[in-house]
């Protein structure tokens, strides 16, 4: 239960303008506590009230969409071998938000989908006070997945990049030539990389802070905490 207490309450117990009226002597090291005490509690009730939860924003800051099966089967397919087995579709998700409350997201381009950004552009584009988006870096050694990137960004309006290292082509690492362009490119972009360490932070580490020395105007997230445990 709270108690609101007046701080004319709190003063009947700090009687040292009446004990000590001479500025001139010197005031005990407990009631120059009591004085402070007495200032911050005055400070503290004369101040203005917080803002009314009805102010407050609940935000997502990370979650996926994909499309129902019926509209894969019309207009968004899946990647094949990533066919969800779950529901996941912006229908659903609103549903979901709505039930627990939460205001908004930031919506991650999901593996089901891989670079096929269509259903969640639509879905940024229908909701755009609700989402906003972060792309998937295509790091196809065809260097195709940089112009991508950039449409993304800014015609698109996705806001972060998502770095998946297992996604990179096989025996390669986020620290090859097209993975420094995609970098660089992000934070010419102002595009902060999240990246995704889902077999270990270790694993990646070094791969982290090469890209971070070389291209230290990108900003990088370490998505679900690196994936650390317990025990680490």
């Amino acid at each position: 239960m709270a108690v609101a207490i007046s701080a004319s309450h709190f003063a009947r117990f700090l009687p040292h303008r009446a004990l000590f009226p001479s500025s001139s002597r010197k005031i005990p090291p407990a009631i120059a506590r009591r004085m402070a005490s007495e200032k911050s509690i005055n400070a503290a009730l004369s101040a203005p009230p917080p803002p009314s939860s009805s102010s407050l924003m609940i935000f997502d800051s990370h979650l996926h969409v994909w499309a129902s099966p019926q509209e894969a089967s019309e207009k968004y397919p899946y990647h094949p071998g990533k066919e969800p087995t779950i529901p996941g579709d912006a229908a659903f998700l609103l549903e979901c938000m709505a039930e627990a409350g939460v205001d908004g997201a930031l919506v991650v381009q999901p593996i089901n989908h891989m670079f096929d950004h269509s259903y969640v552009t639509t879905v940024l584009k229908m909701y755009p006070s609700k989402f906003i988006g972060c792309c998937l870096a295509n790091p196809a050694e065809d260097g195709s997945g940089i112009a991508h990137l950039e449409q993304l960004i800014l015609k698109d309006g996705y806001r972060a990049i998502r770095f998946n290292p297992y996604i990179w082509p096989s025996g390669q690492k986020m620290t090859n030539d097209i993975g420094k362009v995609l970098f660089s490119k992000a934070g010419e972009l102002g595009a902060p990389v999240g990246i995704l360490c889902m077999k270990g932070l270790s694993l990646h580490v070094s791969e982290i802070e090469e890209l971070c020395s070389m291209f230290p105007s990108t900003t990088v997230l370490l998505d679900h905490l690196g994936f650390s445990k317990p025990d680490e």
